[in-house]
């Protein structure tokens, strides 16, 4: 089974959506938490509380994914995770091919595991957004093109990875995909996109501060792109087991307005996950779990764990910044802009902010400030990051 998740960050801002169609999540069930305990959980599937001993491949695949538009966010947010850890790591494992790149969710660049990647990018693909007629229109590729342009962008990267420009330039000698210059010479971000989602190329190291591309069937971890009807219970299913207890809303918000997965779908592969579903009351809310996680659930005590997590980190963007239960809704403008979140027990109650060697930590809660245990994450960041930290806590 999969682990979990992970967007063009301006949009995770979308509000929820209402319940899927025809989602049938499962029957009722006497099983009660708190949303301390089920932030406990889930604080421990993050590999949070307690901090992991995963390799970098192991927390990638724990958590689905990892936003790496800004790569020393992404880095830190699979660092903090691990009991030990080495800078570069996250980089050598994406050159080594134990994790990869591609644009996922919400159109962003996010790592991924090879053996589990190609469920999210199965739902990804399903759009088929290159056959909407603005698209055929602008890069002047009919549907039926597709295939045979495709074959062409893997022939050009058989020898290795290739930049941007080396990629427009070996595929425009050809008569066929001439008029495509320009649109490479200013990047071709959107129509490199759908070749990531249909699993042909994932992002290679980069060279010399440029981003590069290669062929992802080259490596031998990947799985490949499963049938969709097949990726879509596993991607709910993942999703469930790392950011459970969860509602159906949440699942539309990651996986539908995410991966443009569709409602109709989402509400058909919930139910056809039946009674592996568990429902759960959290305070009044009704959230599901998978039913192998149910003792663990009602069993998780209530964590005090802060935790100085990086700006749009897995945590807060999983279940949206909109998931008030997790950040309250005055600190969510902080958050959705990418603000860095000091978490106690789950909760966002304060950001953090390093100049050099200051590290400032703003108090945004109403209840005492843990400063012991403060100023114990603070020596752990900066054991991380190789620093000696100097602490300033305001309110």
């Amino acid at each position: 089974m999969l682990s979990a998740l992970g967007g063009a960050v301006a949009e995770y801002d979308t509000p929820l959506l209402d319940t899927c169609e025809g989602a049938d999540m499962t029957t009722s069930t006497e099983v009660s938490v708190t949303w301390a305990q089920a932030l406990a959980w889930r604080m421990e599937r993050h590999l949070l509380d307690p901090v992991g001993s995963e390799s970098v491949p192991g927390v990638v695949r724990r958590l689905g994914a990892v936003l790496s538009m800004d790569e020393s966010l992404a880095e830190l947010a699979v660092r903090t995770r691990r009991t030990t850890s080495r800078r570069g790591e996250l980089a050598k494992a994406l050159a080594d091919g134990t994790v990869i790149k591609a644009f996922a969710f919400r159109g962003a660049m996010h790592y991924l595991s090879p053996e589990d990647g190609g469920v999210y990018l199965a739902l990804r693909s399903a759009g088929r957004q290159w056959e909407l007629p603005s698209w055929v229109e602008y890069y002047r590729l009919a549907p039926a093109d597709w295939p045979d342009f495709r074959a062409a962008v893997r022939d050009a990267l058989s020898d290795g990875p290739l930049t941007v420009l080396e990629l427009g330039e070996a595929l425009t000698r050809r008569p066929a995909y001439r008029h495509l210059k320009p649109v490479f010479d200013e990047g071709a971000g959107t129509l490199i996109k759908p070749l990531t989602w249909q699993g042909d190329v994932s992002f290679g190291p980069p060279r010399d501060g440029q981003a590069t591309f290669q062929r992802l069937d080259q490596n031998p971890r990947w799985r490949g792109l499963p049938d969709l009807d097949e990726a879509g219970p596993r991607a709910i299913a993942a999703y469930v087991r790392t950011y459970g207890p969860t509602t159906v809303d949440h699942v539309q918000y990651w996986l539908g307005e995410g991966l443009s997965a569709g409602r109709k779908r989402l509400g058909g592969w919930i139910s056809t996950l039946g009674e592996q579903l568990v429902q759960v009351d959290v305070e009044g809310t009704t959230a599901y779990v998978l039913r192998e996680d149910v003792n663990a659930l009602q069993t998780a005590v209530p964590s005090e764990a802060v935790r100085f997590l990086p700006g749009h980190d897995q945590w807060v963007i999983g279940p949206g910044t909109k998931d008030t239960h997790v950040t309250p809704t005055s600190r969510r403008d902080l958050v959705t802009r990418k603000a860095n979140p000091v978490i106690v027990g789950g909760v966002v109650c304060g950001t953090w902010v390093r100049r050099g060697e200051d590290l400032t930590v703003t108090w945004l809660d109403e209840r005492q400030q843990p400063r012991a245990a403060i100023e114990q994450e603070a020596g752990r960041l900066a054991r991380i990051l190789g620093l000696d930290l100097h602490l300033e806590l305001t309110s």
